[in-house]
């Protein structure tokens, strides 16, 4: 199947009737697809969608991502079979482990093996939602369960690290990054994906969706001051600290390099954020994740993101 080589992060994590609103008011500006996280301070992305799958007719809604320590695979199968039930072919399924602060620090959850944990989780899952059966016995899992039918749903998983490319080659359907840098992208995670598939006897690597924050401002002083303290908060975490200092923007001082901000941002008017945008999908990507991070007008800003999407879905359409 073929999907959008362009989306935007849900707007309104944090209040269903806005995240709602939010869909329609996306859908109708003609971005054709969104992805909301679940976790933290967040509402549930599967439980809103299964709203707004009915309140919407063309947008694609994908999780991006579900932490998998919290939920167990078989509950995650069943609300995305209700989800693709009511909306058939719009929905895909982002599987993650998320962060050690997150999953032990506020939710007490033993957090080994993170990777194994993934392996395991996504193998259930798609046996459930590709085959409706599965009969698996893993380290972290056993589970003998049936659904009452199948949701090819596709399924991703999260990935900063090198590893974590890897497995997404061999087990997923694409991979979804998190602020990684573009250069890093080509010089670590595309590497990785094909190395993961052609372990795997994969005839080609998996779909890589790359996320990418927006500031839609012309002055850079704007653009650092906005999106500093939002990359600031994920560089809080050890894996994104990691990930910048393999990708060549150390912290400093526990903050992000100007060089970081702008080499992670895209920023500028409409027509600049969007011929950017255009460039990294000519490169070699196969989809962008937009986060728009607020410079002034947050609506208006809004609306001139969405047009841009638009316009690019237009120019490129779908791939698989």
């Amino acid at each position: 199947m073929a999907w959008p080589r362009v989306g935007i992060d849900q707007p309104d994590r944090s209040n269903a009737v806005g995240a709602l609103a939010a869909i329609r008011r996306l859908e109708a500006a003609g971005v054709p697809a969104i992805w909301t996280v679940t976790g933290g301070r967040t509402i549930d992305a599967l439980t809103v969608y299964a709203a707004a799958a009915v309140q919407s007719q063309r947008i694609v809604l994908g999780t991006g991502i579900i932490p998998t320590y919290p939920r167990h695979p078989f509950v995650t199968a069943q609300q995305t079979l209700a989800v693709h039930q009511l909306a058939p072919g719009r929905v895909r399924l982002g599987l993650g482990p998320s962060h050690r602060p997150i999953i032990e620090g506020s939710l007490g959850i033993p957090m080994e093996k993170p990777l194994t944990h993934l392996r395991e989780y996504v193998t259930i899952v798609r046996a459930l939602l590709w085959e409706g059966q599965v009969d698996f016995q893993g380290e972290f899992f056993r589970v003998r369960q049936r659904l009452p039918e199948t949701a090819p749903v596709p399924i991703y998983t999260s990935a900063l690290r090198p590893k974590a490319f890897r497995l997404a080659g061999e087990i997923a359907d694409g991979a979804i990054s998190w602020m990684c840098p573009a250069a890093y992208i080509h010089e670590r995670a595309v590497p990785a994906l094909e190395e993961g598939a052609q372990a795997a006897g994969r005839s080609r690597r998996p779909r890589l969706i790359v996320h990418v924050p927006i500031v839609m401002t012309t002055d850079v002083a704007t653009m650092r001051e906005k999106a500093r303290p939002v990359v600031g908060l994920y560089g809080r975490m050890p894996f994104y600290a990691q990930m910048f200092a393999t990708a060549g923007f150390p912290l400093e001082n526990g903050q992000p390099s100007d060089a970081l901000l702008d080499h992670l941002v895209v920023w500028g008017d409409a027509d600049t954020v969007g011929e950017r945008l255009a460039k990294l999908l000519e490169s070699g990507i196969d989809e962008i994740l937009t986060m728009l991070i607020p410079a002034n007008d947050y609506q208006a800003e809004e609306a001139a993101l969405a047009s841009v999407l638009a316009a690019l879905d237009e120019r490129f359409g779908r791939s698989e």
